[in-house]
């Protein structure tokens, strides 16, 4: 249970099997950002599913801990794919199932290793279709450096079909600007993500906080909340949209000879 306000924002059964007690104690400082970023991705990636025809498709890039894919209400035909260290992640799910945490059914939930040498092709080999809808989370993900980050953009820009949502957070140190002065944090995001296809906003946790009745704890916060819109085609939309050309071309050319 998220315990930053007298009213939590949501009820999480399973996060005490992965946090010792003493860690928890360290995090109560930054629980208050913690709970809204938590609560707005939940209700995000929610909505986005919902509007979405036949299968759905949930990428989260994760420390390896993420219990959204047993606590959230997922509706029939979501695949969610979970991209976070390996070994993190085995433990935590071992620790998920004794505690009888179940993934909904009719749904799916599959692991990619962050240590894949190509992340892509691990993605595509467990089913993911980059012609087929998608929404993508980043929320605890080891980012280390700018590169790596950079990194994640490019897997999301590659995959994601146009329109599709990319939503999280991201360290505030990479915006290698003195965190607090909005508008050129707001300047190198909109360049960082334009340069690799996205339109991006910068989300406030005031905002947030007001949206659900609550108000925002004083206090600095490490990290940029985000949402932000594929404006590229994916992969796999623009090699559909090539073979479909190509056919088209061929008939032409097969119409013309049989007029001579």
């Amino acid at each position: 249970m998220c315990n930053a306000y007298a009213e939590p924002l949501f009820v999480d059964p399973y996060a005490g099997c992965l946090v010792p007690p003493d860690v928890q104690m360290d995090l109560k400082k930054y629980s208050h950002h913690y709970c809204l970023t938590t609560k707005f991705i939940d209700d995000k990636l929610l909505r986005t599913v919902n509007h979405m025809d036949g299968l759905k498709q949930v990428v989260l890039l994760t420390d390896g801990m993420d219990t959204r894919p047993y606590r959230l209400n997922w509706p029939t035909s979501t695949i969610i794919f979970d991209i976070s260290p390996e070994r993190i992640f085995k433990i935590s799910a071992e620790k998920l199932e004794g505690v009888g945490a179940k993934i909904p059914r009719s749904c799916l939930f599959l692991h990619v290793p962050l240590e894949s040498s190509n992340i892509q092709q691990a993605l595509r080999a467990k089913g993911f279709n980059g012609n087929r809808p998608s929404v993508w989370a980043i929320q605890g993900l080891p980012v280390m450096t700018l590169a790596s980050f950079e990194d994640v953009l490019l897997l999301v820009g590659s995959l994601a079909m146009n329109k599709c949502l990319f939503l999280g957070e991201l360290p505030a140190w990479l915006a290698e600007t003195e965190f607090g002065n909005k508008s050129t944090t707001e300047k190198w995001m909109d360049k960082l993500f334009m340069s690799n296809g996205f339109g991006v906003g910068m989300v406030s946790y005031k905002e947030v906080a007001s949206s659900l009745g609550k108000e925002l704890a004083p206090g600095y916060y490490k990290n940029i909340l985000f949402l932000a819109e594929q404006l590229r085609f994916s992969d796999d939309q623009m090699d559909t949209w090539r073979r479909e050309l190509q056919r088209v071309e061929e008939e032409g050319d097969e119409e013309g000879f049989e007029e001579l």
